[in-house]
């Protein structure tokens, strides 16, 4: 087995190497002066199981490329098989056609990593389960809910007064299925999004009031949605916010919204690599996934069962 890491994540990659009780394999990946990209790996690879390393997070065109580059030089290096290990996979909010003479970006993206030579994706929390239909080679697609799951039961010893908050009625049957693992119940915020990046509260589906409420998404980017709704819920009684989302984006005015947002916590994971400003920031917190991606890692080397990991 060999781990590389891209440029995206090196941290994470380095945790899950540790995980697996393996070294990374030397790689060069660098820019000329022109900022086109070469890749260099520096070890023998011929025969060998290859897992590659990289989310498709900001500057996400960047390491897009990066990471179609690296599989084929993996490939031409006569590696038996690569998989492309993408903790957040970017371009999954283009999954349709919003409206005419509109691209699907996701399946553009999911064609490119496939033509460059990956065998096989291993990503976690599509933002559309749909995606991994996307992909015409085997996708083993991870949960981050049993990681959150153990968070929540250590920060709420107490669940009898918890309930579990989806910020839009998208993410329904996401939250619905951490309420269950919890025990919990289930509100959801009714908003209206008139244009990207851009929503309104306008109903609260639930009994709140009194309450610690959760809100679960899979991804926050600008935190307008999730710091609007942590105030809706305020404002309709419940005794405190935190959010749990898997991918961190966080982009544009993000990190400071958080922090002067009513919410206790944002705890989000590591499959996009935190900021300064993120790190700084005293009410936002980082879970580890490497144990879960190194386990995954592990039995699909082994061609043992992935799905398993979530029964």
């Amino acid at each position: 087995m060999k781990l590389i890491a891209g440029n995206s994540n090196p941290a994470l990659a380095e945790a899950v190497a540790k995980h697996l009780g393996i070294a990374l394999t030397n790689a060069s990946i660098r820019r000329f002066s022109d900022m086109e990209i070469f890749v260099e790996i520096q070890e023998n690879v011929r025969g060998e199981d290859v897992f590659l390393l990289q989310s498709t997070s900001f500057p996400a065109n960047d390491h897009i490329m990066e990471l179609l580059i690296t599989l084929d030089a993996l490939k031409r290096a006569s590696a038996r098989r690569v998989t492309a290990v993408i903790p957040y996979f970017g371009y999954a909010r283009q999954d349709r056609k919003p409206g005419p003479r509109t691209p699907i970006t996701a399946k553009l993206v999911a064609n490119l990593i496939t033509e460059a030579g990956a065998d096989r994706v291993l990503t976690v929390d599509l933002h559309a389960g749909q995606i991994q239909g996307f992909f015409d080679i085997p996708l083993d697609h991870l949960y981050a809910r049993p990681v959150i799951v153990a968070d929540i039961k250590a920060q709420y010893p107490n669940l009898e007064n918890l309930i579990i908050v989806s910020p839009d009625v998208g993410g329904v049957v996401r939250a619905r299925s951490l309420a269950a693992r919890l025990g919990v119940e289930l509100a959801i915020v009714d908003k209206r999004r008139d244009r990207a990046n851009h929503s309104e509260v306008v109903h609260i589906i639930g009994e709140v009031e009194g309450r610690d409420c959760i809100l679960f998404d899979d991804i926050v980017d600008t935190a307008g949605t999730l710091c609007n709704a942590a105030a809706a819920l305020m404002q309709h009684g419940a005794k405190s916010v935190a959010a749990y989302v898997t991918h961190g984006v966080l982009s544009g005015p993000a990190v400071e919204r958080v922090r002067k947002s009513c919410l206790t916590s944002l705890v989000v994971t590591d499959s996009i690599a935190a900021s300064d400003a993120i790190r700084a920031t005293p009410n936002i917190r980082t879970l580890s996934l490497a144990p879960l991606f190194g386990e995954a890692i592990r039995r699909i080397s082994e061609e043992s069962s992935v799905s398993s990991l979530f029964e």
